[in-house]
């Protein structure tokens, strides 16, 4: 698949922002007065920001409310409402905590819910594709949640938890880059099962169907090469997981910030392949497989 910028930074910045505000939800961290709307408005910037940025990637940004109409069928249009619903929810929490109104932590509670919804949300976006064998598992959830709750715990200084979480990443990357490079396979999806000629023979591409580009080669289609793709994992697993798990033994907000920059550079990185190591099954129809 086309790895697009605007979703990329969407997924990766929402993730840790939903992350950061359900640990903020939850109340493992406590804070007051303007640290306190400092670290909330933290978690809505990173939130919004990436929200804002997915619209990026539609035709006509103007219509992203429209998504909200199809909630019984679409899990775009679910990630939609409940983003909704985590920043409304979190908001009473927010203010309380700047403003020492001292609110339950129960309106807490519900906002940390939500916005690991909503990150299982925007997963589903993806893993309910079957025409993508290498996302459509279940791996693919645990990954975007373990992602979130990574990013989250560094972002709120809770550094024996994130350091942890780290270890718990860099075994779910491993295990979905293992998963992942054996789906294709597993279909057992062939150009002939493709076209439905596989019966009587083999089938091979005699002409391509296009003389020029077309949408599918452009969106559906993107071949990286392996050995750029062995280089990009490792420094996904080195810079999400490795480095910011060594930074955060360093005291001060410094070693925090900068595991919290590391990591994101990494998530980045392995979203980046998230997409481009992603095979849609159109491509047997071009003889890419």
């Amino acid at each position: 698949m086309h790895p697009a910028p605007s979703v990329i930074l969407f997924s990766v910045l929402s993730g840790a922002g939903f992350g950061l505000l359900a640990y903020l939800g939850f109340g493992f961290v406590h804070l007051y007065g303007w640290l306190a709307f400092l670290w909330w408005g933290l978690g809505y910037g990173l939130a919004i920001i990436g929200l804002f940025a997915s619209t990026f990637h539609l035709g006509n940004p103007w219509r992203a409310w429209r998504a909200f109409s199809q909630w019984r069928s679409s899990w775009l249009s679910r990630e939609a409402w409940a983003s909704v619903a985590t920043l409304l929810s979190c908001a009473p929490m927010a203010l309380s905590d700047w403003l020492s109104l001292d609110l339950p932590r129960s309106f807490g509670v519900l906002g940390g819910v939500c916005a690991l919804i909503t990150v299982f949300t925007t997963a589903m976006i993806y893993t309910q594709i079957k025409a993508v064998p290498r996302w459509h598992h279940w791996i693919t959830p645990l990954m975007f949640l373990t992602f979130a709750l990574t990013g989250g715990a560094i972002l709120a200084g809770q550094n024996g938890l994130a350091q942890l979480l780290c270890g718990l990443l860099l075994g779910v990357m491993l295990a979905v880059y293992r998963i992942g490079d054996g789906q294709f396979a597993r279909r057992a999806q062939t150009l002939g099962s493709a076209t439905g000629l596989g019966v009587i023979g083999e089938v091979t591409v005699f002409e391509q169907a296009h003389t020029a580009g077309n949408y599918l080669l452009r969106e559906m289609i993107y071949v990286v090469g392996r050995r750029h793709a062995v280089k990009l994992r490792g420094i996904a697993l080195v810079l999400a997981t490795g480095v910011p798990a060594v930074l955060l033994l360093l005291p001060g907000i410094w070693g925090a910030g900068l595991a919290a920059v590391c990591h994101l550079i990494g998530a980045l990185a392995a979203r980046w392949l998230f997409f481009a190591e992603a095979e849609h099954v159109v491509g047997l129809y071009y003889g890419k497989r």
